[in-house]
């Protein structure tokens, strides 16, 4: 596993977590686009940082699921790896 999680990486999760459909370079395109134009909502939010702890086995920062896009998103988890490593 590695200590950060990328765009492709959060793309198949909010496939698999959320059912949402978003290619990598097109999220990569939008990371300032809000999760909810994309068609996610708290609770798939909730399933993509589920998801994620139980692929890293580790919980995610508190905040992770209040996140409104994806940079942000990125930005909060990989900083939480960067000071858990």
């Amino acid at each position: 596993m590695s200590d950060r999680i990328t765009v492709e990486e959060l793309s198949e999760l909010m496939k698999t977590a959320a059912g949402i459909t978003v290619g990598p370079q097109e999220l990569r395109d939008r990371t300032d686009t809000a999760f909810e134009e994309f068609g996610i909502d708290s609770l798939g939010l909730l399933g993509i940082v589920g998801e994620l702890e139980n692929r890293h086995g580790t919980p995610m920062p508190p905040d992770a699921e209040r996140c409104r896009t994806a940079r942000e998103f990125l930005a909060l988890v990989n900083s939480a790896f960067l000071a858990g490593a």
